[in-house]
């Protein structure tokens, strides 16, 4: 029987690719994580993850485990959690799913905000990843997204721009643009961009683009599928990838140069729910979320809307 430290060890690991992350959310040590891990993997009988000094990945085996598993444990915490809320006079919950550290420190806050506006209701922050973010919207796994526009998805509602931040070129240390103070989009042609697999075309167009603006072709990299195995293969020079200036504050590594651009627009950050499912909580929690950007906002960061002014 798979035992359940087991499981979330290998759920969380999966989701960070990082023994160090994966240990500090569950409070444990790198080395009761690694144990864990080799421990299912001698019970299933094949590696879960390809392990190396600059990164970990999933293998086939690990990929179609974490496909399998996940949907029925999200299902268990979830009736888990209900029974908690009604234990504790909970009327409401509001999940608000987010992708990046930046929107997870400010979903936390909102969620704050939120439950002291309206009793008996709360807000649920669950981190997703690029890939993942609006499949799980439409299947219900989430209410809401915090992602970054554009946005073109059919059926579905933008909300206001919480914050917006100047875009950055994520490459190699080791790269010749590392040196450089900022780039242009111009010199996209001097890198091979990494593609997220699984994401709307708007969205892989506004971050990879195949042209620069004047036209000359950029070369594609490899695929990936959450935003620490992007670093992993930009640390390995393999690829580089456009980000949001919160990288410096949240995801500071060695083997990554972050170089601003100097004709980039900003990237902006907004909420997303369905037209199907829009309610006054979804509107209610929106405005927790401006004002509460208005309070917790990290450097890079633009000063949002007051929602007086949305």
């Amino acid at each position: 029987m798979l035992e359940r430290l087991e499981l979330e060890a290998f759920l969380t690991l999966a989701e960070e690719l990082h023994f160090g992350r994966t240990a500090e959310r569950l409070h444990l040590t790198t080395g009761r994580i690694s144990q864990s891990i080799k421990k299912l993997e001698r019970h299933i009988g094949t590696p879960l993850f390809e392990r190396t000094s600059r990164y970990v990945r999933l293998t086939p085996a690990g990929r179609h485990l974490h496909e399998d598993l996940r949907p029925s444990y999200e299902q268990l915490r979830a009736g888990l959690q209900r029974a908690v809320d009604a234990a504790q006079g909970i009327r409401g919950v509001l999940r608000v799913g987010f992708v990046g550290a930046a929107s997870g420190q400010l979903m936390v806050h909102a969620a704050q905000l939120y439950a002291e506006r309206h009793p008996g209701y709360r807000a649920q922050p669950r981190e997703l990843q690029i890939a993942d973010s609006y499949p799980r919207l439409r299947d219900g796994d989430v209410d809401l997204l915090i992602v970054s526009l554009p946005h073109e998805e059919p059926g579905t509602v933008v909300g206001p721009v919480l914050y917006s931040e100047h875009r950055m070129l994520a490459v190699s240390s080791q790269h010749p643009l590392a040196g450089r103070e900022s780039v242009s989009l111009e010199d996209l042609t001097k890198v091979k961009l990494l593609q997220a697999k699984t994401v709307p075309s708007h969205w892989r167009t506004a971050r990879t683009p195949l042209r620069t603006p004047s036209g000359h072709p950029v070369q594609t990299g490899p695929e990936f599928e959450t935003f620490q195995e992007a670093l992993a293969l930009i640390g390995a020079g393999q690829g580089a990838f456009i980000v949001g200036a919160q990288v410096t504050h949240y995801y500071v590594r060695s083997d990554v140069a972050y170089i601003p651009f100097d004709d980039a627009p900003r990237l902006e950050w907004a909420p997303v729910w369905l037209t199907s499912r829009a309610t006054p909580h979804v509107y209610d929690f929106n405005r927790a979320a401006l004002d509460a950007a208005t309070r917790v906002r990290p450097a890079t960061l633009s000063e949002p809307r007051s929602s007086e002014e949305s």
